[in-house]
């Protein structure tokens, strides 16, 4: 008797368990059709394959936003299966190494290094080894010192940090997305440690105690892009950093502590504002898309309960969709935004359609809600 009642509680183990890992994918299934993630992410990246460069600083080279945008259309290519997808935006990138070479970015700055993972993509998909050595160099050159190296940037270093640490909230996703990458392609750990080592020390001096962060230590404002940036940067790193570091569970701590805060301060229609906590404040697409990424990854992979989360994401990404247009431009997207210690400013940011800052995070929203 004693193991036949054994055996029944085995059993309903089991059937709690499965019961509740398919409620965690019911969550972003059934989507509305218009909300397809396989949908959207062919309009995405098709909409993208003929789109002009956006330059970065005096128009020389490829803005991180653009690469962003890239990165996020490789990922749906990738998971998708769309060879012919990856072959146009593999025959975009070959253009830089050969007719628009002078539009490669230089690896003096946190925001042009970052393009190093579109070919440390490209890598993963075609096993072509000249993408893997040029990805490469620029996650390398994050953590080596250049000839004219200020005394700030070395006393960043000497803490076995970036050279190009600033303790800017953007910081946390241009790092940490190309050391993963490079931890990705080559297996070594190294990559992994060093940019987990940078999420921490943005957290302990950066992360307010409900879990937000400021546009920058003297601007006291919660601004949803910026916000953006780390939600993505902690995911990220979630994803591909082994459990046995010893960051691991910080970076979780700091990762839950910023989701519960989002969800109390979502609005009613889906969406997060351009400043989070000010109600009176206009929905801003690129913020939410970002939060929405974030919060999609946590729920499929277990670091948040589903049941809380999981109705907050899908309302986000329904509430998304319908901003974009015709065209396929995400609308309602905050222009770049420089900090300044003025809540008015904030207010008043312009807002257009297409910006590389829209199209990205959307694009990796696709791609979120297709893992499993």
């Amino acid at each position: 008797m004693k193991y036949i009642v054994n055996f029944l509680v085995t059993v309903c183990l089991f059937m709690s368990m499965t019961q509740s890992a398919n409620a965690q994918k019911d969550y972003f299934k059934d989507l509305p059709e218009n909300c397809s993630p396989e949908k959207v992410g062919a309009i995405l990246s098709r909409h993208f394959i003929p789109s002009k460069h956006m330059w970065y600083g005096k128009g020389k080279w490829i803005h991180y936003a653009e690469v962003c945008t890239w990165y996020g259309a490789l990922r749906y290519a990738e998971i998708t299966g769309d060879k012919q997808l990856a072959e146009q935006l593999k025959d975009r990138f070959d253009l830089l190494v050969t007719t628009e070479k002078s539009h490669l970015p230089i690896m003096n700055h946190v925001d042009l290094n970052v393009f190093g993972c579109i070919p440390l993509e490209l890598y993963k998909i075609t096993k072509d080894k000249k993408y893997l050595e040029m990805g490469l160099s620029y996650a390398d050159t994050q953590w080596t010192l250049p000839a004219n190296v200020t005394s700030e940037e070395k006393a960043w270093a000497d803490k076995g940090l970036s050279w190009q640490t600033r303790l800017w909230i953007d910081d946390m996703f241009m790092i940490t997305i190309l050391q993963a990458q490079a931890y990705h392609t080559t297996g070594k750990r190294e990559y992994m440690d060093r940019a987990v080592k940078e999420m921490v020390v943005y957290l302990d001096e950066l992360q307010r105690s409900n879990g937000l962060f400021y546009h920058a230590p003297d601007v006291p404002y919660f601004w949803a892009r910026g916000n953006g940036w780390m939600a993505v940067g902690m995911a990220e790193l979630l994803l591909s950093t082994p459990e046995d570091n010893p960051n691991h569970a910080r970076i979780l701590e700091g990762y839950r502590l910023m989701m519960k805060s989002l969800k109390d301060y979502q609005n009613k229609s889906g969406m997060w504002n351009q400043l989070i906590d000010k109600a009176d404040c206009w929905p801003e697409t690129s913020g939410s898309a970002m939060f929405t990424y974030a919060m999609i990854m946590g729920v499929k992979k277990g670091w948040l309960d589903a049941e809380e989360y999981g109705p907050v994401a899908r309302k986000a990404w329904i509430a998304l969709v319908p901003y974009i247009n015709k065209d396929g431009d995400v609308e309602e997207v905050c222009i770049g935004t420089g900090k300044k210690n003025d809540l008015q400013y904030y207010y008043d940011r312009p807002r257009i359609a297409g910006d590389y800052h829209g199209q990205a995070p959307m694009l990796w929203c696709t791609y979120a809600l297709l893992c499993k």
